[in-house]
C-alpha cells in the first residue's frame, strides 16, 4: 500500500495495510509467521531478512530488507514512509 493510504497501525488489520505492503511481500511475511500487521511488533527487520533468505534458499534483493525496516517502523512509531526512505540506513547499518 502506498504510504500516504495506511491506516493508523492499530487499525492495520490485514498485512496489504501495511506501507509498501503488495501481495508478494505479503506472502513472504506470512512465510516466516506473520499473520496480521500487529506481529510485526518487537521483530528485528534484518533478521526476518535473514530467516527469508534461509526459509526460501536464495538471497533476496536487499530492498526486501528496506520494506521490512519499513513495515517495522511503522508498526512502532506510526510512521508510513516510503521503502527507498530507509536504504541510506540500512546501507549505513548492514551489509547484506
Amino acid at each position: 500500500m502506498h504510504p500516504s493510504r495506511c491506516p493508523r497501525p492499530e487499525a492495520a488489520l490485514d498485512l496489504l495495510h501495511l506501507p509498501n505492503v503488495g501481495a508478494s511481500t505479503a506472502a513472504d511475511l506470512r512465510l516466516l509467521g506473520i499473520q496480521a500487521p500487529a506481529d510485526l511488533r518487537g521483530h528485528e527487520p534484518l533478521q526476518l531478512y535473514l530467516q527469508l533468505c534461509d526459509a526460501t534458499g536464495r538471497r533476496h534483493d536487499p530492498c526486501v530488507l528496506d520494506v521490512l525496516m519499513s513495515v517495522c517502523h511503522y508498526m512502532e512509531s506510526g510512521e508510513a514512509r516510503a521503502w527507498w526512505s530507509f536504504t541510506a540506513e540500512r546501507k549505513r547499518k548492514w551489509t547484506v
